[in-house]
């Protein structure tokens, strides 16, 4: 039977609490990876830890944005670590985008499109005219374009985005019911499946609490 896959966010700068996530999250009924954010990324034993974690998978979520070579230099200066996946925001532009792919390595290079905090009201205010599902689709046709290895959107726009974008589709804003913090963009783990999600990013829902009780509550929502 094939095994719902997931990354569970580790957004700690604690090591004892990351050791305990991953401890914790380990289920043969899951495919679990974990999702290093830029808080446990910029701590001072982050890039240490990172180095000596070994046999799981890892995604790195720089994000990066910046020009072409910047982001160049940014990944090649973090090969070492070799991260399963690392983000790039698709909004770094096509040339940005491809020559960070052409450096990746092994790593399978993700784009970014608009963050799930985010919804139509917010991106007005930051100037842009476009609403949000038509701005993710041309994004998506941009990653496809850069020859990229996955895309990270809101679940509600995976329909959208597998119109253009045939390979891993990675879903965060996952939530079990409609307490969505600081989320605008959010859906149910069993509904993000369903609408074709590849990978889920599970932060909060999973690791604040009892976090075996957690990763059994999700295995419970996904087999109703």
């Amino acid at each position: 039977m094939k095994k719902n896959k997931i990354f569970v966010a580790c957004d700690s700068t604690n090591i004892s609490i990351i050791n305990k996530i991953i401890k914790e999250t380990q289920n043969p009924k899951l495919k679990v990876g974990y999702k290093f954010g830029l808080e446990f990324l910029n701590s001072k034993k982050g890039r240490q830890f990172i180095s000596k974690l070994k046999n799981k998978i890892t995604f790195g979520d720089y994000k990066f944005n910046d020009i072409p070579n910047t982001c160049v230099s940014a990944i090649k200066a973090i090969r070492d670590l070799n991260f399963n996946y690392l983000t790039i925001h698709l909004s770094s532009g096509l040339d940005a985008l491809k020559a960070a792919k052409k450096v990746s390595g092994s790593s399978n290079l993700i784009g970014v499109t608009i963050l799930t905090s985010l919804d139509n009201k917010a991106l007005k205010e930051i100037g842009f005219n476009k609403d949000i599902k038509k701005l993710v689709l041309h994004q998506a046709k941009l990653a496809k374009k850069a020859n990229l290895d996955a895309i990270v959107c809101s679940a509600q726009e995976v329909k959208i985005v597998k119109k253009v974008f045939k390979k891993e589709i990675i879903t965060p804003g996952i939530r079990f019911n409609s307490n969505n913090q600081d989320q605008k963009r959010i859906l149910t783990p069993s509904k993000a499946y369903e609408n074709g999600s590849d990978w889920l990013v599970i932060g909060r829902p999973i690791t604040k609490g009892n976090i075996k009780k957690n990763i059994q509550k999700l295995i419970d929502h996904l087999s109703q």
